[in-house]
């Protein structure tokens, strides 16, 4: 699934290519990608791009200006991406059993394609008068790296939690914009187990996990900061340390990365820089064993 790091690249790419520009024609394809009726998907048409904004992991257009505005607002859930086009195709997409979802023409020829991979569709596409309009965004928490959160802010958010911190991390109405990905990759870099419960961290391990989650996430925007969209998603892969890498080895000590699988998903980690060489028990095979 995009995160934050690639959602605001995605957000930086579009706003060069995308701001100034007439939306000619907003096209739906799957018949599931538009989550709205009022105002109707072509209000949009013949509106002018005057901003490209990010909310987590939601994008964010906006079409006009002053209090007529509109918002394309758009998730690109756990399969979907961006295609940017220089030149879109004359003929109209036909729906069928492809990725496509939705096809935006720009009035100067090109424009961009929403695709989704899998049978699991959930790609979403709102159009609304304000984003806070969309529950997604309307629940988010702080974003993690506004100007404003500090490390108190941080404290204060942690204050009174029970979950485990990798679940805290996760949660959208929180903090907005970390998955499973980067909550791998911030509690690796803070030498966390994913299984630590959240009430247990005194006031150093806040301050540790702060500074892994900003540095964590500046660095993965940074690296793909001028990355063409195309090329994200193999530019998150290959800057992961931890996640998606079971069984090589730990690039801070060398040790073997674990995995914990659950029915939808799985979490990596490191026994030496995390748990003390502790083995975290399988959640699928520990039901099997049973």
């Amino acid at each position: 699934m995009p995160e934050l790091p690639e959602v605001e690249s995605l957000r930086r790419f579009l706003d060069e290519r995308l701001t100034g520009e007439t939306l000619a024609r907003v096209l739906p394809v799957a018949i599931n990608v538009l989550k709205t009726y009022d105002p109707p998907l072509s209000a949009a048409e013949g509106r002018r791009v005057t901003a490209v904004a990010r909310h987590g992991k939601w994008l964010d257009l906006t079409l006009g200006d002053g209090p007529e505005a509109l918002h394309l607002v758009v998730h690109l859930a756990r399969a979907g991406w961006l295609q940017w086009r220089d030149t879109v195709p004359g003929d109209p997409p036909r729906p069928g059993r492809g990725p496509l979802a939705l096809r935006a023409v720009l009035a100067s020829g090109g424009g961009f394609d929403l695709t989704e991979a899998g049978t699991a569709k959930r790609l979403a596409v709102h159009l609304v008068r304000d984003a806070g309009e969309v529950p997604g965004v309307a629940r988010l928490g702080p974003d993690p790296l506004a100007d404003d959160f500090d490390r108190d802010a941080f404290a204060a958010l942690l204050a009174g939690e029970r979950r485990q911190i990798k679940g805290a991390l996760r949660d959208q109405s929180l903090i907005a914009g970390i998955g499973n990905a980067y909550s791998d990759e911030i509690l690796h870099a803070a030498r966390m187990s994913p299984f630590q419960p959240v009430r247990t961290l005194d006031e150093e391990g806040i301050t540790r996990l702060y500074t892994a989650l900003r540095t964590t996430l500046a660095e993965a925007v940074e690296r793909s900061r001028g990355v063409a969209a195309g090329r994200l998603k193999a530019e998150k892969k290959s800057g992961l340390r931890v996640h998606g890498r079971t069984g090589e080895p730990c690039p801070v000590c060398g040790d073997t990365i674990r995995e914990v699988s659950f029915s939808d998903s799985s979490l990596q980690y490191c026994p030496t820089c995390q748990t003390g060489g502790r083995l975290l028990a399988d959640r699928r095979l520990s039901r099997l064993l049973k």
